[in-house]
């Protein structure tokens, strides 16, 4: 399929959610996809240029909140407020993506659809460009539901994953130098625990779940119909209603029904026709503080003291120090720990335990302290 003036190939960029495990640098006044973590642009900005170029910046639309849409107007004003889609509230990513569709048939039911989380790290842009490429084919050619996988590496309890079974041809358009692999999915399976885990990795034939789908409309729309056939009816009615004077409202009164659903559990894991696509391009969920501990480390950029004055290590190894307060840290004879200095917060822990960071934001909020979230 072509990316010229005449493509009908879109992306969707999802924005929402807080990012409880980046407290607290993420907050609720400002989440994690519109903070700098790396110094070296937002993660919101960086998913938009890595799908540019591939896909037209007009057909690019990011799906937010209301104050995503305020921080994208401040931090981000280079994109257009006219390919910002506004959900009222939150309800995981099955609504979510029905009203993007909705919007997108609206404009071009031919339209194959990329859509991509918004808080992802992508180091191989080129190999990532060209398997996105393939499953535009892939999804193009056999009219189902397309998925990116990304082989372990080690296992993980924070990812969800699926198993392959039964390896297909590539279309013929696909790139010849490229090691893509694709496999009919033969199961998604949630968060495992370490055990688990483990097994999934000696067993070969588990993949994480990176969260990217492809898809041609009528074939995300034919899943809705036949396995959310309640939110099928609601797609319906937003995609009668956009333009007209009723949007808003319908939009709103949907919203204010509809029951909270990710993707996978709603589509993914029972559709008829769904299909994994496997590579490497250096993909990393940035859901903690230890993953960007480990990017930050691959970048030689960990000795932060080197370049930030204002913090000191004395006999430290292995500290990693993000400080947006202005304050001078200080430290000495650690090794391991994780350190983040904001001005009205601070977050000291262990390597290894940076998931456990969402509990003490749930502690913080049973204890009434909703201002430091």
């Amino acid at each position: 399929m072509s990316n010229g003036s005449g493509s009908h190939v879109y992306a969707v960029i999802m924005a929402g959610g807080f990012g409880k495990k980046l407290w607290p640098v993420s907050r609720k006044k400002m989440p994690k996809q519109f903070v700098d973590l790396l110094d070296d642009g937002t993660m919101i900005a960086k998913t938009v240029q890595r799908i540019s170029g591939l896909v037209e910046e007009e057909h690019i639309f990011i799906i937010t909140s209301e104050l995503g849409r305020s921080l994208l107007a401040t931090s981000f004003s280079s994109f257009s407020q006219a390919n910002i889609l506004v959900e009222p509230a939150s309800r995981n990513t099955a609504p979510c993506i029905a009203l993007a569709t909705a919007h997108i048939k609206k404009r071009d039911p031919d339209a194959v659809t990329i859509v991509l989380p918004s808080d992802h790290l992508v180091s191989d842009r080129n190999a990532f460009i060209k398997i996105v490429k393939a499953g535009i084919e892939v999804a193009s050619e056999k009219k189902g539901l397309v998925t990116i996988g990304i082989k372990p590496d080690r296992p993980e309890t924070a990812y969800g994953y699926i198993q392959a079974n039964g390896e297909l041809s590539l279309p013929p358009d696909c790139s010849s130098d490229s090691d893509f692999r694709l496999f009919r999915v033969k199961a998604f399976a949630e968060k495992p625990d370490y055990m688990t885990a483990v097994e999934f990795l000696e067993s070969h034939d588990f993949y994480w779940n990176s969260g990217i789908f492809i898809w041609h409309l009528d074939a995300i729309s034919r899943e809705f119909e036949r396995s959310m056939p309640d939110l099928y009816k609601d797609l319906l009615n937003i995609y009668q209603s956009l333009g007209s004077q009723s949007e808003h409202k319908v939009i709103e009164d949907v919203y204010s029904w509809i029951h909270p659903l990710s993707i996978d559990y709603g589509i993914m894991e029972k559709a008829e026709t769904v299909f994994v696509l496997t590579g490497e391009f250096g993909w990393t969920d940035l859901g903690c503080w230890d993953e960007v501990l480990k990017v930050a480390g691959s970048r030689n950029v960990v000795d932060d003291k080197k370049t930030d004055k204002r913090q000191v290590q004395v006999d430290c190894e292995n500290v990693f120090i993000k400080n947006t307060a202005n304050k001078v840290v200080c430290t000495i004879g650690l090794k391991d720990i994780i350190i983040v200095e904001t001005p009205d917060a601070l977050l000291i822990c262990s390597k290894g335990h940076s998931n456990r960071v969402r509990d003490v934001v749930d502690t913080l909020r049973r204890e009434g302290l909703e201002e430091y979230l």
